[in-house]
């Protein structure tokens, strides 16, 4: 062979080599794409999107149905029964009908218990294509023990804005005279903000309005399924929106929370939060900045005091030990926009509700395909069974 045409086969070869299949099996790949942890499939849904999830000790696993992006017919809130979606607390409250916005729900979102075991919810009071109307923005407290509405407090102005989406929520019983709930308000456009409420006056509040922790960081950028999005406020390409994500801790005294578009995380002293006197200065200079946590949607915490959040650009859920050091709990392609994450004694549950999908996100094109998937895995990894006798 002459030297010019050996030169050439040299140099064409390992682009041959890298451009054939075989070369995905080589060392010279990313180990940190492939999947990692097993999970179950709960449940698969067709229909609208789930988001709010919370699961009671005896098993019974409630789900969140919001119609903010699709106005839906189905219910909104349902108890998941053999199979079936079934309305909850009851078809009134749960199917469209021509109820006061006050006495009907109408876009359930996150959803939580508290430690009486009655399941909180956040209504967004936001139906695709109408504005917010009076009454319909509220939180509602629902014992499961009877399926009674047992609270309802309505967030109406000043409290409420008109561009409002008032996303999840904690409760502590530890503060107050019957206890204090948390909501994050991530916003449809760009007025974020932490909506606090005491139980017993029904008494509301809205905090944090400008301060960095609650508000979606400028010229933020994720990948999403290997596209580059960027957060053009009012234009946006993803997910996107202020103040999110909110846990507490088992003690109830603390509450982390974090921006949509942010890869940061905070924590504020809920004695802080408290005081129906304190500015918003004051809780600011009370902030804690708890370092990067990646993209997260959905927060919780387990009964060991461990952190889980959600990650929509890697497609994961990580978890948060107390030394702020972080485990990668679950990863696969199917862990697409992972949103409502709640946390019982054994397992993680998480919606997958494919948000990046919407329409309004990509130029006009809805590009969600059902089913959507309800997913959970065990907060310790199972121990190997060893046919081995144990030694020492």
């Amino acid at each position: 062979m002459k030297r010019r045409s050996f030169l050439h086969a040299a140099s064409a070869a390992p682009l041959a080599a890298l451009t054939a299949p075989a070369a995905y099996a080589t060392g010279n790949a990313d180990n940190g794409t492939e999947p990692q942890g097993g999970f179950d499939i709960v449940a698969r849904f067709m229909g609208p999107g789930p988001s709010g999830i919370a699961v009671l000790p005896n098993g019974r696993i409630f789900v969140g149905f919001p119609r903010h992006a699709d106005n839906h017919p189905g219910a909104t809130l349902g108890e998941l029964k053999n199979g079936e979606i079934v309305p909850y607390p009851s078809a009134e409250w749960s199917l469209p009908s021509d109820r006061a916005p006050a006495d009907r729900l109408l876009s359930v979102h996150g959803m939580t218990l508290d430690r009486k075991g009655r399941l909180w919810l956040i209504d967004d009071g936001k139906l695709a294509g109408h504005p917010i109307a009076s009454g319909a923005a509220k939180i509602i407290c629902i014992d499961p023990a009877t399926d009674r509405v047992v609270h309802k407090i309505v967030l109406d102005p000043p409290v409420r804005l008109a561009d409002s989406h008032m996303n999840d929520l904690r409760v502590s019983l530890s503060h107050g005279a019957e206890g204090l709930v948390f909501v994050t308000d991530s916003s449809f456009g760009t007025q974020p903000g932490l909506v606090v409420a005491d139980i017993a006056t029904g008494r509301t509040r809205r905090l944090l309005t400008t301060h960095p922790s609650a508000q979606p960081v400028a010229g933020f950028m994720a990948i999403v399924e290997g596209v580059p999005r960027r957060y053009i406020p009012h234009h946006p390409q993803m997910v996107s929106g202020g103040i999110d994500g909110i846990a507490l801790t088992p003690d109830e005294q603390r509450l982390y929370y974090a921006p949509l578009t942010s890869r940061r995380l905070y924590s504020l002293p809920v004695s802080a939060l408290a005081d129906f006197t304190a500015s918003d200065e004051t809780l600011g200079a009370q902030v804690r900045d708890e370092g990067e946590k990646g993209t997260a949607d959905g927060l919780c915490f387990d009964r060991h005091g461990r952190l889980y959040t959600t990650n929509y650009e890697h497609d994961c859920i990580l978890r948060r030990n107390a030394d702020g050091s972080f485990d990668m709990m679950l990863r696969d392609p199917r862990v697409l926009s992972p949103d409502g994450i709640f946390a019982t004694a054994d397992h993680v549950y998480c919606t997958l509700g494919q948000w990046n999908r919407l329409a309004s996100f990509n130029e006009g094109r809805d590009l969600r395909k059902p089913p959507y998937f309800l997913v959970r895995f065990p907060i310790e990894e199972p121990k190997p069974a060893n046919a081995l006798p144990d030694r020492e």
